[in-house]
């Protein structure tokens, strides 16, 4: 499920250029959702474009729907529990938190149920912080800043001014090793400019509670983008040093693929396929693969490797390694890059089949 928090901090950093990435010349073929690159793609197995799910990176667990079917009854307890059930698993338990706070974003009567019985509940207190980082993005928009009316940013900034104040508070209620209410303040360091130092200090406070949350690393390396508080150098650098600091299996060579898409797409004149070639580009790659191999084949946050590696291997004609990756996220697109355009589906079938079509079937 793409949370307001990231589809505005996708839509704000240009949208991205579809007509762009699909400059290579040789690889205009097969376009659009139909065609014998389709037909030979869901031959083979593939998922056929009107069952894709646009809003998911992977599958929803039974648990998850029940969760989110007991906020529509008002049964805050349900929720709870579930949330709970993440343990210290911390990249879960933000992604809980966010899908919960999704929900209250547009209706919010069973958290404020949840915080009246329990106002120094720290898992009721981080989801009220989540949730109000939202409201306040939803109000922002996703459209540029020219396209943005002075009223819009005005309750912006007061309610991303609120949304801090509810994470200082869950800050202070939570679990002296909990780094997700730190994390729920990441994108609020982005919309009100904390400096470069004020940055560091808050992610100390993460990585002092755990240095390895993928979640925290993603947050951190949009802050230092050239399109929030940072430039392309200081992203690929904080980029190197997150994965470096990894062991394998710890799926953290994930931040150069990221690094490397975000700088492409937001270059004007950047071919990828010249870009993605470069001896970085393709060592980030083959490092990546690396880590899946040494993760575990039931981490769940494998499938945001996974959609970024495809597109890389990709663009270096790696149709074979690329198609791999397709045939285990297959179904399930909502995740970078996908989403950082307009139309996520046309973007994954125009990749995936065109792999498809450069890989020939075994027999």
């Amino acid at each position: 499920m793409i949370g307001l928090v990231i589809l505005a901090v996708m839509l704000l950093g240009g949208g991205f250029k579809w007509a762009k990435a699909r400059r290579g010349a040789a690889k205009q073929e097969g376009r659009g959702h139909g065609g014998a690159a389709a037909r030979a793609a869901v031959e083979r197995g593939f998922v056929p474009a009107d069952r894709l799910d646009t809003e998911h990176r992977a599958p929803v667990s039974a648990e998850e729907r029940a969760a989110v079917a007991a906020a529509g009854t008002g049964d805050w307890q349900a929720c709870a529990d579930w949330l709970e059930a993440a343990g210290k698993d911390w990249d879960e338990r933000i992604r809980r938190v966010q899908v919960l706070s999704e929900l209250a974003a547009v209706e919010d009567q069973w958290l404020l149920a949840w915080r009246s019985a329990k106002p120094q509940d720290p898992t009721a207190a981080v989801v009220h912080a989540d949730t109000a980082v939202q409201v306040a993005w939803n109000v922002r928009g996703s459209l540029s800043a020219s396209q943005t009316t002075q009223e819009q940013f005005r309750i912006f900034h007061r309610l991303i001014a609120q949304a801090q104040e509810a994470a200082h508070e869950a800050q202070r209620l939570a679990d002296p090793a909990d780094p997700v209410p730190y994390m729920v303040e990441q994108p609020i360091a982005m919309a009100l400019g904390y400096p470069h130092e004020r940055y560091r200090e808050l992610w100390t406070r993460i990585t002092e509670r755990d240095p390895k949350v993928l979640a925290a690393h993603t947050g951190a390396l949009q802050y230092w983008c050239r399109k929030w508080r940072g430039s392309h150098e200081e992203a690929r650098e904080f980029a190197r040093a997150s994965a470096a600091a990894g062991a394998p299996g710890d799926l953290l060579t994930l931040l150069p693929l990221y690094a490397h898409l975000e700088e492409e797409m937001a270059t004007q004149d950047a071919d990828p396929d010249v870009y993605y070639k470069q001896p970085e580009v393709v060592a980030a790659a083959d490092a990546a693969l690396a880590d899946l191999a040494a993760a575990r084949p039931d981490d769940p946050r494998a499938g945001r490797l996974r959609h970024v590696l495809a597109w890389v291997l990709y663009w270096q004609d790696r149709y074979e390694e690329a198609l791999e990756q397709f045939r285990i996220v297959d179904g399930y697109i909502g995740a970078a890059p996908w989403t950082y355009v307009m139309d996520p589906k046309a973007r994954y079938l125009q990749v995936r089949d065109y792999c498809v079509s450069r890989v020939p079937e075994k027999a």
